[in-house]
């Protein structure tokens, strides 16, 4: 007959009536209670007993009220409230499950690392002592060595502190024996961020030669931490930093890096890249970026960056429903020999308001004010400096009519005035106007079929006149200039402020799309500008050089099965594509797929003296479970000569994660050269408070 008893107090708590009405009530649920002629309480059969957030199974409970301890015959199951679990054959241990004994224990830490020990001792409901231990996160098959495990005389684990104390220590391999440490402390899952070694990583490079990174974090509190890695190979003494700090405000983050290589013998490598972002307040918001390096070639030969440009800066912004603030500041540092003082001044700055009126008559009004300079403190090729002050104002509206059609148009004026200086090819100053009016007419017609799916068509026209009134400045921010469908019907096309379409321009075109409720969707545009007065800054492959722009074809489409495919182009009157590129992302169960193709027409305006025509893949593909391949390439078509190359390996079970990847690149300029990485991480399960995935665990078979 199975008992149910409420009110078991007596036996979970000390005798003592002030400690009785602090403690909560027990509970035991049990097959057969009986109670001796001492008092002495046996609990038999499928027991278990409930406490304070603490659940205890076993086959059999005795409590004994001369000792005030609970001997308990296995096997044993307990969970404390804080989520560890312990198991053992017996236990002798006190009614508040905080000091006693556990005899052939294991104790189970998040349901990752598990502790196997001859004897656990519990003290003060804090520590928890293991003698002649062996932990480990991997499945344990019977006598069957586990994959990796720590073996120590002891190991203490300190659960306010969230800490494992490990003593006499082996780090094995299938039980082989691979170094010993005679202390070691590691962190238990429960913790989020503990001072330590976090994993290291092995890299073998062409240039710096067979290396290891050893990294060491440090927490300075709840919201900084400090993480310093030495980097140490026969070629390179390096030692890598990052710094994080959160705010009630924002937050910040700087790495950083400091070598002696002999790649530059003699010769302080370094570089510095921090960025922050905070809320000052009344909605305004700074973020700034640093990036600083000694050299051209540091970031490629140590693998930290790829950019070919580096930003410093702030910027301030404030949007609001009416009103746009935006006050920004940068300098530039170039790392290629095509990076000139020409096409990027080192130093801008740009400070622009705009506020949006809705008057009564209908519309929307918007002035502006803008206040740019370019500074170049690099006197080795142009020292041309400017400053420009510019005011906009303009009206736009929109009215629909009950046949469908929708009719845009607009009208404005801006005002521009640049200073000038350090450039005896300029004017000093040169004051311009610029008035414009534009009217759009589009017919958007909609669809809806038996299946469900709608189809939209949308023929759009528009024609734009504009005229610039004074003189003409020196065009520093429109020389590179787009043509896609998102400036199809745009009143100028360039990308800056300095240029400017002028006389009539008509453009039409127009979209088709299609949304399908069995989830996929296709849109395609197309479209053609006129230009009354082609603009003599456009370059050769923009596509609008001409009177006749090049035709604009663009689409994308979207499939239920994670495939996608975005893509546009630019055709020439003999229907020859001067740029196009295509991207396809396919994501599935088993895989993940990214491949792009590119085709750029030569343009030495661009600073393009040949075609550019390049394939770039990238993806991974999933074995099973346990075994992941991932590729990427980039392959210069133009040349015939791939550029990158890389490969990655995972592996992984519930326990370990080992990642092995190798690299090439293979281009090369006067500050880098082609080189080869190889690198090796192994990640060990159980010392994180992040679990490694959802990887299965290995079955054990008879």
């Amino acid at each position: 007959m199975r008992a149910f008893l409420m009110a078991f107090l007596f036996l979970i708590l000390p005798l003592g009536a002030a400690q009785a009405q602090s403690a909560p009530p027990a509970t035991m649920i049990a097959d057969t209670v009986a109670v001796d002629a001492t008092d002495r309480l046996t609990a038999s059969g499928n027991v278990e007993v409930f406490f304070d957030g603490t659940r205890l199974s076993a086959t059999q409970v005795i409590y004994d009220p001369a000792t005030d301890t609970l001997q308990i015959v296995g096997p044993i199951i307990i969970e404390t409230a804080d989520g560890q679990v312990f198991l053992a054959d017996r236990a002798e241990i006190d009614p508040r499950l905080e000091n006693g004994l556990l005899l052939g224990a294991r104790l189970i830490l998040e349901r990752q690392l598990q502790i196997a020990a001859n004897r656990i001792d519990r003290v003060d409901g804090r520590y928890t002592q293991m003698t002649r231990a062996s932990a480990s996160s991997c499945a344990v098959c019977g006598t069957e060595d586990p994959l990796w495990e720590i073996r120590a005389r002891r190991v203490i684990h300190d659960q306010d502190e969230q800490q494992l104390y490990f003593e006499d220590a082996q780090f094995r391999v299938r039980g082989v024996p691979i170094f010993w440490l005679p202390r070691m402390r590691l962190p238990d899952p429960t913790l989020d961020r503990a001072t330590g070694l976090l994993i290291p990583q092995i890299r073998s490079s062409d240039l710096l030669g067979f290396g290891l990174k050893l990294p060491y974090f440090i927490t300075l509190g709840d919201h900084r931490d400090l993480t310093i890695t030495p980097y140490l190979s026969p070629e390179t003494r390096t030692v890598e930093l990052r710094y994080r700090q959160a705010f009630a405000s924002g937050s910040i983050q700087f790495d950083a890096a400091v070598s002696d290589d002999q790649l530059r013998p003699g010769a302080t490598r370094y570089y510095f890249f921090g960025e922050g972002s905070f809320d000052l307040g009344n909605d305004y918001q700074l973020d700034f970026t640093v990036q600083n390096v000694s050299d051209d070639g540091y970031l490629l030969d140590y693998g930290y960056s790829s950019a070919d440009r580096l930003e410093s800066g702030a910027t301030i912004t404030r949007i609001r429903q009416n009103d746009l603030f935006l006050g920004k500041a940068v300098t530039y540092q170039g790392l290629i020999p095509l990076t000139t003082s020409e096409s990027t001044p080192q130093v801008l700055s740009d400070l622009h308001y705009e506020r949006a009126i809705y008057p009564a008559a209908g519309g929307r009004a918007t002035l502006q004010w803008d206040f740019e300079t370019h500074i170049r403190t690099d006197n080795s090729g142009v020292e041309r400096d400017v400053a420009r002050l510019g005011l906009g104002a303009d009206w736009t509206g929109s009215r629909a009519t009950a046949s469908g059609l929708v009719f845009r148009y607009g009208t404005g004026l801006e005002l521009d005035a640049y200073a000038t200086w350090d450039d005896p090819l300029a004017d000093a100053f040169v004051g311009r106007a610029t008035p414009w009016a534009m009217a759009a007419l589009s017919f958007p017609l909609a669809r809806t079929e038996m299946s469900g799916a709608t189809q939209i068509i949308e023929p759009v026209i528009a024609a734009s006149w504009s005229d610039t009134m004074g003189g003409t400045p020196v065009n520093e921010d429109g020389t590179r200039s787009e043509f896609d469908e998102a400036n199809l019907i745009a009143l100028s096309r360039f990308s800056g402020e300095d240029r400017s379409e002028t006389g009539v321009r008509i453009a039409a075109g127009g979209s088709w799309s299609r949304l399908s409720p069995t989830g996929w969707s296709a849109r395609l545009t197309f479209g053609k500008v006129w230009q009354e007065a082609p603009a003599d800054d456009y370059t050769l492959s923009s596509g609008l050089d001409s009177g006749f722009s090049d035709l604009l074809v663009a689409g994308q489409l979207d499939l239920p099965n994670g495939l996608s495919v975005d893509g546009r182009a630019l055709f020439d009157a003999d229907f020859r594509p001067t740029k196009s590129e295509v991207r396809v992302d396919w994501q599935a169960e088993r895989f993940d797929l990214g491949a792009a193709y590119t085709w750029l027409d030569a343009d030495t305006e661009e600073n393009r003296p040949t075609a550019v025509s390049e394939w770039e893949i990238e993806g991974a593909y999933r074995i099973n479970p346990n075994w992941e391949l991932g590729v990427s390439s980039r392959y210069d078509v133009a040349a015939d000569e791939p550029a990158e190359a890389g490969l990655r390996v995972n592996w992984r079970n519930e326990c370990v994660t080992v990642e092995l990847s190798a690299s090439r690149r293979f281009t090369s300029s006067t500050t880098v050269q082609p080189s080869t990485d190889f690198g090796l991480t192994i990640g060990l399960a159980g010392f994180s408070a992040q679990a490694m995935g959802a990887t299965p665990a290995r079955t054990c078979m008879n």
